[in-house]
């Protein structure tokens, strides 16, 4: 095993601090990186402070990774030593049902494994995340970072970023589709960027009418604030595709009354308690569809990054030391940062 610098949340109630964990040693099918950004995702604070069951303990975060490769396995094909490379929110799966034979391993039928918080078959312990200087990752869910991406700003690509493209793609958004964002903070700003990116017209809806102008410089063609009820009311049966990323339960019926005939909306934000029931009338009548998405398999988040490359997409990030992070869940509570947090793991000593 391999022992390596990491930061922890000992408990639900305790601040996460520095510790050290055991990484396995590579084995032939292995990369091992040395990790360089971690960014800082809505789920990190979820899981670390137990507001989603079955948090064990002591739980290392993060799954936005990018590093260096500083060493493959003797079977390892596709990755050198001191390639640039990032690993995102899962880290195995079973490899042969039907989502895994599809490159839909987020939706293995035996349940992915998470890169944090989740069952190790190497160790028989469980998976340690991104807070750390070093992971050790089977070269499937290994992912190339092209050059031309700042490292730092790709690192929120391998969450919020392939949880809105993923959706995008899946429902053929592109030149003159109708889009609309609901919120603008870590999934919602990368909606923004990548159906735009794709030709469509995007709305962004937010509650902050402060966030306007970001919404525009981030490629917004209108920004609507969803408290104007005659602003809402004037989207109304319009938009063709909805991603809701918002995570806190809120009323999904206002959104769902600006989908055209056959408009589908999707929920990626994942609040910890339910949302309220939508009306029923509010689909039927339209032929609406109410839909979810989680992340993205390995060849899509792929594609997303090489598209990212090409077009010059990275996350809007604040980069912070390791240990500001208990200061910067807080934050994240308040929706206090513009868009997504990015751990510099050099601070972590």
């Amino acid at each position: 095993m391999i022992n390596t610098l990491a930061y922890a949340a000992p408990s639900a109630t305790a601040p996460l601090g520095p510790s050290t964990i055991a990484r396995r040693e590579p084995t032939a099918s292995d990369v091992h990186i040395e990790i360089l950004f971690c960014g800082v995702c809505h789920s990190d604070l979820h899981t670390a402070r137990s507001e989603w069951p079955g948090t064990l303990y002591p739980c290392v975060p993060g799954h936005e990774i990018v590093g260096r490769v500083v060493a493959v396995g003797s079977d390892v094909k596709g990755f050198v030593v001191g390639e640039t490379v990032g690993v995102g929110c899962m880290v195995d799966s079973c490899q042969h049902c039907a989502s895994c034979a599809d490159g839909l391993e987020q939706y293995c039928e035996s349940g992915m494994v998470g890169t944090y918080n989740a069952p190790d078959k190497h160790t028989g312990g469980y998976t340690f995340g991104g807070y750390s200087k070093a992971i050790v990752v089977d070269e499937k869910f290994v992912l190339h970072i092209s050059d031309k991406l700042d490292p730092a700003g790709a690192a929120p690509l391998l969450c919020a970023g392939i949880t809105t493209w993923s959706p995008l793609r899946h429902w053929n958004v592109g030149k003159g589709s109708r889009v609309g964002i609901v919120g603008l903070g870590g999934l919602g700003h990368m909606g923004v960027k990548l159906a735009h990116a794709l030709g469509a017209h995007v709305t962004l809806f937010t509650t902050s009418a402060n966030k306007r102008d970001d919404g525009l410089k981030l490629g917004a063609d209108e920004v609507v604030i969803s408290t104007d009820p005659d602003a809402m009311a004037a989207k109304a049966n319009s938009l063709d595709f909805i991603i809701d990323t918002v995570s806190a339960p809120h009323n999904l019926d206002v959104y769902l009354s600006l989908l055209a005939r056959d408009g589908v909306m999707t929920l990626v934000g994942a609040p910890p308690t339910p949302h309220p029931s939508p009306t029923v009338f509010n689909l039927i009548m339209k032929r609406r569809s109410l839909a979810g998405s989680l992340i993205g398999g390995i060849k899509e988040t792929q594609e997303m990054l090489d598209f990212c490359a090409e077009h010059g997409i990275v996350s809007e990030i604040e980069v912070i030391q390791m240990k500001e992070i208990n200061g910067a869940y807080e934050r994240m509570l308040k929706s206090d940062v513009k868009y997504r947090f990015v751990i510099d793991l050099a601070s972590l000593s």
